[in-house]
């Protein structure tokens, strides 16, 4: 434990780490230190000078705050502890000045901003601006950067801060952006005027203190004080990160990160954050039921008729849970389906995951574990696609001396790694190694979902359990689906996988689930939000509610049970999903024993009490697998298009454009003839 020292700040003492500066120190005891460049996850750049504040007994000068670390302040007279001042007369003259800098060159274009309302630079210049300009000069103004479609830049708002800079190199890792010139030829661009390829750039909007990067899709159409903000999480992918949605009147304008240090941190994906436009477009919006080939509008009453008197007709019934289903329909579609002899299945895409085994579906790793990991190990996951924000938490362990290992097809994942191969054998040869330095050291390794896919995935799945036990590591399961893990902990599975479960069903009800083929022959009941496969094959359609037009509960890839809230609410006739289940088991005069959604949660509880550990991590038991005999199959990642993973994202034309930008980018260039 490092020796704490005392400081005065504003006249109270208290007792700190001296590693810290200034400004965390000042925040400790809740005094707000203005600033533009500083920002917690990021290098101290220490440019901005807005967070000076007065050292008393030291120079006669105000010293930057983010800056300066308090083992650096000398001792007072006789021993006394050093003392800090951030109101004093000379403080605020200095950031009365710093601001009047600031403002010689920024355009007074806060009424067409869209910064405007939520701009850092006018919060400050509130407390510390002056009403009128000593510069009668003309002011500088650069040109705008083209960036791609998601960030849109006014340069000539830019107060060179630098944030953006730092993010895309130090989390992002990428290199695209940095400064040029010098003095008022300074400014922020895009080296060769390339545009931005990381799935995380929509962050340095968020970063930017002033409007000089702004969201392109979210331009011109509301302002901060016309929404309704509503705090959920994101299904996108299965890290569950914290989001805050934010509506006008029925629709979405806009989706941003919320800070959950053990989740997310402070960043999102850029599917995560534009994916909005798809929640408006091919939506289901009423019932649909299928007669001589096609589909026909049909009132509630007659699809829940047809539905039911299929299920009642059916020898064999099958229900599948998709990616993006609550824990709460999916519980709903158990009691249902197995009520009526059937059996569920939510392994869709053929993971081999085993049930009942929480440490071999979930691992006992958490999030937070790979911060302080100086071994990663990577098996058959590119976490660059699967989970962008996972791949910046590695990357900064790897920054910190981590050492990282990849199992599978190369790729870029931002950080350098050891390729260790890319098939079954380099996995053997893996397990035969001698790993006594590894003990010594935390260590993860992280399991993708390519990997167990296979039909050997349950080897696969087994070596890798074998190989934590040997390194002493903890294991992390990546899944891909943010309904899967809440899916397997509801014991939605059928003994022998997906074949056993739609092998002969003459009747198979699809919750969501639309990365799957289903063959001609069965009849098809598709409840879900959006016109996608699953639809396409349906013959009776139930529309439900898509991920912020209700309350849920999703288990994210750690097993940590988050709660999604309802922002708005689903288009036409659509309902949501528990609803839907409950109405057709009165049909089938079989009702469920829940008439809301607090009485369907409780029984949920009731029978998996971990789900209302609610943000909370449970220690799962390790239970190894039998280990089977590989194949001699390569590894191959569970993603192959970013920005196309789930119905949402396919009916987004954002996402469709920046998939094929995507591509456009990573084909090989073709010499002219």
């Amino acid at each position: 434990m490092t020796d704490l020292r005392k400081i005065i700040i504003d006249g109270k003492e208290l007792e700190v780490d001296p590693a810290m500066t200034l400004i965390q120190a000042c925040e400790q005891i809740g005094i707000e230190i203005p600033r533009f460049c500083y920002h917690e996850r990021l290098s101290i750049a220490g440019n901005c000078r807005m967070c000076l504040v007065e050292v008393v007994g030291g120079p006669p000068k105000p010293a930057a705050s983010c800056a300066m670390q308090v083992k650096d302040l000398r001792p007072g007279p006789e021993g006394a502890p050093p003392v800090i001042k951030t109101n004093s007369p000379m403080v605020k003259k200095a950031r009365e000045g710093v601001m009047e800098f600031l403002l010689i060159n920024h355009p007074l274009d806060c009424p067409i901003c869209d910064q405007g309302g939520e701009c850092d630079l006018q919060d400050q210049a509130m407390a510390y601006g002056v009403d009128f300009s000593r510069y009668r000069e003309p002011k500088r103004a650069t040109e705008d950067l083209d960036l791609g479609p998601l960030v849109e830049t006014h340069m000539t708002r830019c107060i060179s801060c630098t944030r953006c800079v730092r993010f895309t190199t130090e989390v992002a890792g990428i290199t695209q952006m940095g400064q040029i010139g010098r003095g008022e030829d300074a400014e922020i661009t895009a080296y060769l005027g390339e545009t931005l390829d990381s799935n995380l750039q929509g962050n340095i909007i968020d970063l930017c203190p002033v409007g000089a990067l702004v969201s392109k899709p979210y331009a011109f159409t509301a302002r901060p004080w016309e929404l309704t903000k509503t705090e959920s999480v994101d299904v996108m992918d299965a890290l569950g990160s914290s989001i805050r949605v934010d509506t006008k009147g029925r629709e979405v304008m806009r989706i941003l990160p919320r800070n959950h240090d053990g989740v997310n941190e402070e960043w999102i994906s850029d599917k995560t954050r534009f994916v909005w436009d798809g929640l408006r477009r091919q939506r289901l919006d009423r019932p649909y039921i299928r007669e001589n080939g096609k589909l026909r509008p049909a009132s509630w009453g007659e699809a829940l008729a047809a539905a039911a008197t299929a299920i009642k007709g059916a020898s064999k019934l099958a229900g599948l849970v998709g990616d993006l289903a609550p824990a709460e329909a999916i519980y709903a579609l158990k009691q249902l389906v197995e009520g009526q002899g059937g059996s569920v299945e939510c392994r869709t895409d053929g993971a081999k995951l085993p049930a009942g085994n929480r440490s071999g579906y979930v691992g006992t790793a958490s999030i937070e574990d790979i911060d302080h990991a100086r071994h990663i190990q990577i098996i058959g996951a590119n976490p660059a696609i699967e989970a962008p924000v996972l791949n910046a938490r590695i990357r900064k362990a790897w920054l910190h001396g981590a050492e990282v290992g990849l199992l599978g097809e190369a790729a870029d994942l931002t950080y350098d790694h050891h390729h260790v191969g890319t098939d079954r054998k380099a996995l053997q040869e893996l397990l035969d190694r001698d790993f006594n330095k590894v003990r010594e050291e935390p260590s993860v390794i992280i399991v993708g979902q390519g990997a167990i896919r296979e039909a050997d995935g349950a080897a696969v799945l087994a070596a890798a359990m074998k190989l934590a036990e040997q390194t002493d590591s903890r294991l992390l399961v990546l899944h891909t689906a943010a309904s899967r893990v809440g899916a397997m902990d509801l014991g939605a599975v059928t003994e022998g996988g997906l074949d056993a479960a739609i092998d002969g069903a003459d009747v198979i009800y699809n919750l969501g689930a639309d990365e799957i083929e289903i063959a001609a022959g069965a009849f098809v009941i598709y409840q879900g939000s959006h016109g996608d496969r699953g639809a396409h094959r349906a013959d009776v359609i139930l529309p439900g509610a898509a991920y912020t037009e209700e309350n849920g509960l999703f288990v994210n890839t750690e097993g940590r049970p988050q709660l999604a809230f309802r922002a708005g609410f689903a288009p036409g006739e659509a309902k949501e999903n528990w609803a839907i289940l409950r109405a057709l088991s009165a049909e089938l005069d079989a009702v469920l024993p829940f008439d809301s959604m607090a009485q369907l949660r409780q029984q949920m509880v009731d029978a998996v009490p971990h789900l209302a550990l609610v943000d909370e991590l449970m220690e799962n038991e390790w239970q190894p697998l039998d280990a089977g005999t590989f194949g001699d199959a390569g590894f191959r990642g569970a993603v192959t298009d970013f920005y196309l993973t789930n119905p949402i994202a396919r009916a987004s034309q954002l996402m469709a454009e920046l998939s094929q930008n995507a591509r456009a980018r990573h084909s090989a260039p073709i010499a002219a003839e």
